[in-house]
């Protein structure tokens, strides 16, 4: 069984910060970005961590960069560990697979949001308004039903707790008219090719979300992309609308802390073996799929 790394001590290097998952370290116009192994659901980070998700998240990070680098450049320098700087290669055992050395940029403070499919708290607002995110929508869909068009609905980010969805105009108010738009069709522009991709083996994707940034200039794409942590994969077999389909993410813990009835308050339980294994096989599983190979 690989190790599990839940937090990074990279002694001499500055820690910028430490999200739910990653590590990032300040490498003056460069930075390290490191996804640890752990995972979080309602808000709280778990005391597990689940081997080899950071890897998961890293390798198909990767994966989507190189097949998205004709529609928008991205913040990678190089994922390769033997290039990182001279002080890093102690490290490396540790930091090879979940580790990207990547530009700084002057990041966007929202989350881009792109909605194929009604899911999710997108489901319970249309349910609740007939609306998600002040778009209006038809009336009778159901749940995971495919939406007649892809929606954009952005967010703001929370440094703790959920995102909360914005209108567009409130989101053009935040960056400005020119970026908010930009913005808006690079995203659009990223989920219909990595649907192609996707539905190509077998996986819907049903919604994700971005993040951009500037640097040099120029708009770019950064943090992960299309992971089992920023968007919902479906199995194209499997699907059928009107319930909630099984998928490749971490719903598979969800289930289970909403089936021991968990407040989602302090104290966060552990879990169970069975549980860590089976998010696991979900996170190698959609990594398989998606790349067209196993994880290294």
């Amino acid at each position: 069984m690989p190790i599990v790394v839940r937090q990074t001590e990279l002694q001499g290097i500055k820690l910028l910060g430490r999200g739910k998952v990653r590590d990032m370290y300040d490498l003056g116009d460069r930075l390290l970005m490191v996804s640890t192994d752990r995972i979080s659901a309602f808000d709280y980070v778990l005391p597990n961590g689940i081997p080899d998700k950071g890897r998961v998240l890293t390798g198909l990070s990767l994966f989507w960069f190189d097949v998205l680098r004709r529609i928008v450049p991205n913040h990678l320098v190089t994922a390769d560990v033997d290039e990182y700087p001279p002080e890093l290669h102690q490290y490396a055992v540790m930091l090879r697979g979940r580790s990207m050395l990547v530009r700084r940029a002057e990041m966007f403070p929202v989350e881009c949001v792109v909605r194929g499919y009604l899911a999710g708290s997108g489901h319970k607002e249309y349910v609740e308004t007939g609306s998600v995110c002040g778009i209006r929508l038809p009336a009778g869909l159901k749940m995971a039903d495919r939406l007649p068009e892809l929606i954009f609905t952005p967010a703001t980010k929370a440094a703790t707790g959920h995102d909360v969805n914005i209108s567009f105009e409130q989101f053009s108010k935040i960056i400005g008219d020119v970026h908010a738009r930009r913005l808006r069709e690079l995203s659009l522009a990223i989920f219909r090719r990595a649907t192609e991709v996707a539905e190509a083996a077998g996986i819907i994707i049903a919604d994700t979300k971005f993040e951009f940034g500037i640097a040099g200039g120029e708009i770019i794409l950064c943090d992960e992309v299309l992971t089992p942590d920023s968007s919902r994969f479906w199995d194209k077999a499997a699907y059928s609308p009107g319930r909630s389909p099984a998928s490749f993410d971490k719903q598979f813990v969800r289930d289970y802390l909403e089936s021991i009835r968990w407040n989602k308050k302090p104290p966060v339980p552990k879990l169970p073996e069975e549980i860590v294994q089976g998010t696991r096989a979900k996170y190698l599983e959609i990594y398989k799929r998606l790349a067209g190979r196993a994880l290294n």
